[in-house]
């Protein structure tokens, strides 16, 4: 292959007017790299093959080896675990399987002797059906208050056998199951936007407001630095519940688009966010509001993130962007814009504990993936070398944009999904209710490997594991990964440190242009140059100091003044 022939005097590349400009303030959570958790998968302590708290703890050295500012914990609340713990029977309590209230304590503070921040994984939408008030709720009669905090209902039709409306369950279903009366005959019907065991919340209600209140409270008295909100967009539904003719998770469809969608992105949440954000703003170090709002477009969701509501808001609409140049640069220009009309920092994201991971979903070109679904034994297997390659171009480039930063344990050693997880161990219940048509999540939250040669590559003492790991996941290992200089725990290691270094997450953006180079993403934030590779031979850099390459080979090719294939690189403007 013949190599392109880099500039000799003059850089290749024009840069254009700058489109963000730096932060006003130097508030943390403008520019946090945040950590998330998944505690079942995170560490066993207890050789349970279950993660838990203590092994959390024991582990925060090597958290903050990477220069994270805070930790999202997933749920570690009790649950009858029906969801992984977004299934909650105790807002205010830790589940047996993770340890004690003791242990959230210590991890808490020990955290904090880091300098890292513990944020708490709220799920106001729904609880599940062994919540007291759920309970409570099954005992009462129709019209009670007890029920006026779930969304009960009489059926329609003869002997009201049809449920009140058409509304589904993302879980595959319908979204209403009937209940039986003392006498055993049927009775109303309750909404759950997800599994049967998980009822949602009337938030019309002020006592379910209250309700929270209390919670976050709770949380905020333990040392909690925030709360990322789960399914914010969810928590009211259109008064009257009317029938909907759009797909059941608001994706738009002709003549129903997502801002006409009933039980998503109603007015009446702002009022919820704005009360929440009142009762932050009290306690010292600035806890921080994440939504997880599913909400589109981007000019909508930057109402999520408007003065006095949330701190933050997950850009999914950049998680979804598949490998393709002109769609990054479209999503990253279209995010800091909208996000620049309320004077909010804009949050990236690449993986998270509900998606196929981006070594993954990068070694499958063209394929885009759900929210929600992976890839399982009988689909077409990712390119692992060319997954793994642009998942490190992409976490580099990623730490490049202004804003802050969510990174998904594991994703630093370079992990990829169990994609040939046999379907006898799937525990997620969108496998289950859509009888296998959804693969799930399962192969996104598979426990991470820590020693090579270790019982379940180091996850815990026993070699039980709550899900089976794959056999490559020993060369990935965090102990290898550490004694050598080209793995990808110390490119992260390396990013966030100069990321910091550099002001990157505070900083402006503009782009660079060059229309010979189709496939080549390129960015100037302040004094530094990122440029992203998407195509797979390497491409002339811009003029400027090499600073990180997320290849091995970054710097030999360097020197020639040139960026590898499905790579990207720091440089420090020269100009």
């Amino acid at each position: 292959m013949s190599l392109p022939t880099p500039a000799s005097n003059a850089s290749p590349y024009a840069l254009q007017p700058l489109l963000h400009a730096p932060s006003p303030d130097e508030a943390w959570w403008r520019r946090a790299v945040i950590y998330q958790i998944y505690p079942r998968s995170f560490k066993d302590s207890t050789g349970s093959g279950m993660g838990d708290l203590a092994g959390i703890t024991a582990e925060l050295p090597q958290i903050a080896t990477l220069g994270v500012d805070a930790i999202w914990l997933s749920p570690f609340f009790p649950s009858p675990q029906k969801d992984a713990g977004y299934d909650v029977s105790d807002y205010r309590g830790v589940d047996a399987l993770f340890g004690t209230m003791d242990d959230a304590q210590i991890l808490i503070n020990t955290a904090k002797s880091f300098g890292i921040r513990i944020i708490i994984d709220i799920v106001p939408n729904h609880c599940s059906n062994e919540h007291a008030l759920f309970t409570a709720a099954l005992a009462a009669a129709p019209g009670s208050a007890e029920r006026e905090m779930f969304h009960f209902a009489d059926g329609l039709g003869e002997g009201g056998n049809t449920p009140p409306n058409n509304w589904s369950s993302l879980f595959g279903g319908s979204g209403w199951t009937r209940v039986q009366n003392p006498d055993g005959t049927p009775g109303q019907y309750y909404f759950h936007l997800f599994d049967t065991t998980q009822p949602d919340f009337n938030w019309r209600n002020p006592a379910v407001q209250e309700e929270f209140e209390k919670t976050l409270r709770f949380w905020l008295d333990a040392g909690a630095g925030g709360f990322r909100i789960d399914v914010a967009h969810a928590m009211f539904k259109k008064e009257g519940l009317p029938d909907w003719g759009g797909a059941p998770d608001g994706t738009p469809r002709p003549g129903f688009p997502f801002a006409d969608a009933p039980m998503f992105a109603q007015p009446e949440l702002h009022q919820v966010f704005a009360r929440w954000r009142e009762i932050c703003d009290v306690y010292p170090g600035e806890p921080v509001l994440c939504s997880e709002a599913n909400v589109r477009p981007l000019t909508r969701l930057a109402d999520w993130v408007a003065p006095g509501q949330m701190h933050q808001s997950f850009n999914f609409d950049f998680l979804r962007t598949l490998w393709d140049r002109d769609a990054l640069a479209s999503v990253i220009g279209d995010s800091l814009s909208a996000f620049d009309t309320v004077g909010a920092p804009t949050t990236w994201v690449l993986s998270n504990h509900d998606v196929s991971r981006h070594a993954t979903r990068f070694g499958l070109d063209g394929v885009a993936l759900d929210l929600g679904d992976g890839i399982g034994p009988r689909d077409p297997q990712p390119d692992t070398v060319r997954g793994l390659a642009r998942a490190r171009a992409a976490t580099v480039f990623m730490l490049g944009l202004p804003g802050g930063a969510y990174l998904y344990q594991g994703e630093e050693l370079g992990l990829g999904d169990h994609t040939t997880l046999e379907d006898g161990f799937r525990q997620d219940p969108t496998f289950l209710r859509s009888n296998g048509e959804r693969i799930g999540r399962d192969g996104c939250r598979v426990p991470i490997p820590w020693v090579h040669d270790a019982p379940a590559y180091g996850f815990s003492p026993t070699g039980e594991s709550w899900l089976p790991q794959p056999e490559d996941f020993a060369e990935l290992s965090r102990d290898l990964q550490k004694a050598d200089p080209a793995s990808t725990l110390n490119l992260y290691r390396k990013a966030l440190a100069l990321r910091s270094e550099l002001g990157l997450g505070l900083g402006s953006l503009a782009f660079y242009e060059n229309p010979e180079l189709p496939e080549v993403l390129a960015i100037r934030n302040g004094d530094t140059i990122s440029v992203l590779n998407l195509s797979d031979a390497p491409v002339v850099l811009p003029a400027g100091e090499p600073l990180l390459f997320s290849d091995a080979d970054g710097e030999p090719l360097a020197a020639e003044g040139l960026l590898g294939a499905n790579a990207a690189a720091w440089l420090r403007a020269t100009d």
